[in-house]
């Protein structure tokens, strides 16, 4: 199976809600590496690498969110696959 590698950004509702422990059990489960992070502006940053069929159940995933929030649009981009990460991390805490 092919690797790639997604840069997400997330917006709703989405700080202070658990979004990015949510994130972040979603992508260990799947066996995906990157982080999640929580932006300036409100929004969510995603970097994720792994298998395209766990990646694209990943992003159904992100799209629908925990229950506390509320995801309104997420914008998607492909970007080269690193192999920098070794686990799904949370940035900023």
């Amino acid at each position: 199976m092919a690797v790639e590698a997604k840069h997400i950004i997330v917006h709703g509702d989405v700080q202070g809600v658990g979004f990015r422990y949510y994130v972040q059990r979603a992508a260990a489960r799947l066996g995906l590496t990157g982080n999640v992070r929580n932006c300036p502006d409100g929004t969510v940053e995603i970097v994720a690498e792994g298998e395209s069929d766990r990646m694209a159940e990943f992003i159904t995933e992100v799209r629908r969110g925990p229950r506390a929030g509320r995801v309104d649009r997420v914008e998607i981009e492909d970007i080269p696959p690193g192999g920098r990460y070794r686990a799904f991390m949370i940035e900023g805490w």
